[in-house]
């Protein structure tokens, strides 16, 4: 279980994020035409994992406005925006966004993402949402940067995370 905080609360997951040098779990996510990808329909590329509660809070919401930018000049690498919110919600948001370089993905229809990565939380007011982290995958799908964002207000490490990329 990750101790994490909210404004300074202590709230918890369910369990710890996946090490690094782990071989990542696979996961069935929900698309924004309710299709299902996997893992295994990324195998080949890089993968950034960034995880986090809900759209509709203003660091998540920049979370994704980043990664964007930054998506845009990555090679073999594909950005996987990953919460609970509704595909239509996600939809919505990177369509009025110009989000064009990253993938949102829904975990809404089983929460089986959240629990696997360890990333539900499991008490306080942001409870069954995703904690706030990210998880670089090499091309083999390993474990080769994680961070569980300890703050959950805060933004994650843009930059040790392409770093994990080189």
């Amino acid at each position: 279980m990750a101790k994490i905080t909210l404004r300074g609360n202590e709230i918890n997951t369910i369990g710890e994020l996946p090490k690094v040098g782990e071989k990542a779990k696979d996961f069935s996510l929900v698309k924004g035409d309710l299709s299902r990808v996997s893992l295994s329909d990324f195998k080949g590329g890089k993968l950034v994992l960034n995880i986090f509660p809900s759209l509709d809070i203003g660091t998540c919401a920049a979370s994704v406005r980043n990664f964007n930018k930054l998506a845009a000049g990555l090679e073999n690498t594909k950005v996987l925006c990953i919460s609970r919110d509704l595909p239509f919600a996600q939809n919505r948001f990177c369509g009025a966004e110009g989000i064009e370089n990253v993938v949102p993905l829904s975990d809404f229809a089983t929460g089986g993402f959240g629990k696997n990565y360890g990333l539900e939380i499991v008490d306080g007011p942001f409870q069954g949402l995703l904690s706030r982290a990210v998880v670089v995958l090499d091309e083999q799908g390993i474990v080769v940067y994680n961070q569980q964002v300890p703050e959950i207000v805060d933004e994650p490490d843009y930059n040790k995370a392409l770093e994990a990329l080189k």
